[in-house]
Order: structure tokens, then C-alpha cells, then sequence
């Protein structure tokens, strides 16, 4: 398959996830052929994602499970992003965590010890989505930034598609915790560009466009890294939004993934 004009003007892509490459465990309408095509033109490809769900080990095996090629260097996460920003910060030693285990993982491996469930307060607490998110997660997480401690987000996505509609995106948790202690969390994720500075780096040198299927996130993320955005919308935008989305414009809004990549 041959590629869009739009997208020939360009040696890498960086690819939101959900809503964008996929909807649950389900790509997109043709999205494995886009991907495919992507890479058989020589552009490079990157993963950019604020799912925080999966270890990148994990995630690599479910885009092979949906047939679409992948290494772990191709996918950077806001998991990774916790992690670096971690890793950055000597002083917090210890952390109050809400989210999945691979959010565990990567903050143990940051060197930063986890104080759940335990009197010691935290020195950060780090908020990513959870699927089994409870009160005694939202109060400790409260008390602790209460106490003093620092306020970590994966991201402001409100909600994320799933294929029986939205679920509750960690930006609905870090609202929780921001309005109960009235402290703004400083985000790592998408919008921040340093996630999507991290793909670049590893892409190397070219003209870059992400393509994705939020604004407030993909779009807004693309332009603070001096990149440009495409939409789709087989996720979280419509197209009125995106038609009259300001400071930035998207170079290109398509119904999918294909309908952009690939050409007619």
C-alpha cells in the first residue's frame, strides 16, 4: 500500500494508542495495514502512549497479539515518564502510589520506596488511571499531599474509548485528589513534552507528526514538543472539534488511522 501525500512529507510517526492504533484490545479499522505501510516506506514509528496499564513489555506483546509489529524501543510511556522524572528527583524517597502494578514497578525502579498501607508519609504521591480505585486510595493520597507531599500525574485524559464506551481517565483521579487538597498536580504524560521528546530521541533525526485522537493531549502535546498533530476521530475528539481547534491546528483531520496513512 502507498502512503497520503501528507504523510510522505515526513520520516517518523508518533501513534496515540487508544482511540487512535486501537479501542480495547481491537485495532482500529486497518490501522495494522497503516502501520505496516508506515514502515514499509521507511518511516520510523513510535508508540506514544499514556496508558499506564501495561509494563512496555506487555504492551508490546498485546500490539503483537492485534498484528501489529512492535519492539519495546518503539513504545514510550507515561509509566517510563513517572520513572525518569523519579529517578530525577533524589529527594522523594518515598511515594504513595494509585495505579496499576506496572506504575509500581516503574516506581520501584526509580529507587523510590512505596509506602502504601503503611504510617510513613510520602514524599510524592504519583496518580496514575486505576482500574480498582477505592476510598482508602483517595484518602491516603489526600492526606499525604496534605502533609507536604508532591502531587505526580500520568495526564490529564478525562476518560479513555473502550468498546462499551468511556472509562475514567487519570485525569478524573488527579481531579479527585486536586480538588480535595487544592494543589495542582505537575503532569508527565501527555500534554508534557518531554514524553514525546523521548520518542524523538530515540527516532532521530527527520520531520516527526503525531497522530492522535485527543486535542487536549495528542494535539497539545505535538505542538508544546515543536512537532506537528494530526486528529482522527475514532476516539475522544469530533470532527467540529478538531475543525475548529485554535493555536494549534491539526495539519490534517481523518475519520481513521488508514484514512490518513494511506492513500486513496
Amino acid at each position: 500500500m502507498s502512503l497520503s501525500p501528507l504523510l510522505t512529507r515526513y520520516d517518523h510517526v508518533l501513534l496515540d494508542l487508544d482511540g487512535c492504533v486501537r479501542i480495547g484490545k481491537e485495532p482500529t479499522p486497518r490501522a495494522v495495514e497503516a502501520v505496516d505501510a508506515l514502515r514499509n516506506a521507511g518511516k520510523r514509528v513510535a508508540f506514544v502512549t499514556n496508558d499506564s496499564a501495561l509494563s512496555e513489555e506487555a504492551l508490546v506483546r498485546s500490539l503483537w497479539a492485534m498484528g501489529l509489529r512492535a519492539a519495546v524501543e518503539d513504545v514510550v510511556t507515561v509509566g517510563g515518564a513517572i520513572q525518569f522524572t523519579l529517578a530525577q528527583r533524589p529527594q522523594w524517597r518515598t511515594a504513595f502510589v494509585i495505579g496499576p502494578t506496572a506504575i509500581w514497578d516503574h516506581v520501584q525502579d526509580a529507587g523510590t520506596r512505596i509506602v502504601n498501607g503503611t504510617t510513613e508519609v510520602a514524599d510524592v504521591v504519583v496518580v496514575t488511571g486505576a482500574r480498582s480505585l477505592g476510598f482508602e486510595d483517595l484518602k491516603g493520597a489526600t492526606q499525604a499531599v496534605l502533609a507536604g507531599a508532591a502531587l505526580l500525574s500520568g495526564g490529564r485524559d478525562r476518560t479513555f474509548p473502550m468498546p462499551d464506551g468511556p472509562w475514567p481517565g487519570t485525569g478524573a483521579v488527579t481531579a479527585a485528589i486536586e480538588w480535595a487538597t487544592e494543589r495542582e498536580a505537575e503532569i508527565v504524560g501527555k500534554p508534557d513534552p518531554q514524553i514525546f521528546r523521548t520518542a524523538l530521541d530515540r527516532l532521530g533525526p527527520g520531520r516527526a507528526l503525531m497522530v492522535g485522537d485527543r486535542l487536549d493531549s495528542d494535539l497539545a502535546g505535538a505542538h508544546a514538543a515543536g512537532i506537528d498533530g494530526a486528529i482522527v476521530l475514532t476516539g475522544v475528539s469530533t470532527r467540529e472539534q478538531a475543525q475548529t481547534a485554535r493555536a494549534p491546528a491539526p495539519v490534517a483531520i481523518a475519520d481513521t488511522l488508514a484514512d490518513l496513512v494511506l492513500a486513496s
